[in-house]
């Protein structure tokens, strides 16, 4: 029974160590969707309703908390994203993937501002970036593959130029540079993403 005992105490332990992780990372994006881009960890350690020690016992320093935060919310992203099928017309294709960049952008708003002005001098923020970009390179050249194929030599200028329409930056520029609204800028990289493609179907 000692075993038993040792082993649930430490099943116990790795609980209570895995929702507090989960709070201080819940308490650090919360903060950032409020407008505080740069919460300090005395902020993320009240929010958290924790002590400072016990947020550096969690997490070495902000890189290690950056790392977290961007998992979460790149699972965030993946429980809100949807399928869309290659095998539509090309014109339902950009139209459902406008869509769910639109509302994907949006929902990773906060904490792209917030990484924006710390990315220079952060590591992981850079990585966290990475990962990102690679995930839509991914969903590109899946819902795209007949175009990009078609498009022979051009291929990777054609993707670059259909990922790079398709990332936070670009939607910044919609959303606050140009001061455009969601469905406005959305039209925007329909259009965008559209042109690109027609101008290989033109072909």
């Amino acid at each position: 029974m000692d075993g038993v005992e040792v082993v649930g105490r430490v099943d116990g332990r790795t609980a209570r160590a895995e929702r507090t992780r989960a709070a201080i990372v819940e308490a650090h994006l919360a903060l950032i969707s409020e407008g505080d881009l740069r919460p300090t960890g005395e902020r993320i350690a009240e929010r958290a309703g924790i002590s400072l020690r016990t947020l550096w016992t969690n997490f070495k320093d902000m890189e290690t908390l950056f790392e977290a935060s961007g998992a979460e919310v790149l699972r965030q992203q993946d429980a809100a994203y949807r399928p869309i099928s290659p095998g539509l017309p090309l014109a339902k294709r950009v139209d459902a993937y406008c869509r769910q960049r639109a509302r994907l952008l949006q929902l990773i708003t906060p904490s792209a501002r917030a990484a924006q002005m710390r990315e220079p001098v952060s590591d992981q923020l850079h990585r966290n970036r990475l990962k990102h970009i690679d995930r839509v390179r991914d969903e590109v050249e899946e819902l795209f593959a007949v175009e990009l194929t078609e498009a022979g030599q051009g291929r990777e200028q054609l993707l670059n130029a259909l990922v790079a329409a398709s990332m936070w930056p670009a939607w910044s520029m919609l959303r606050y540079g140009l001061g455009l609204g969601v469905d406005q800028a959305r039209a925007v990289m329909t259009r965008t993403v559209g042109a690109l493609l027609a101008e290989v179907a033109a072909d």
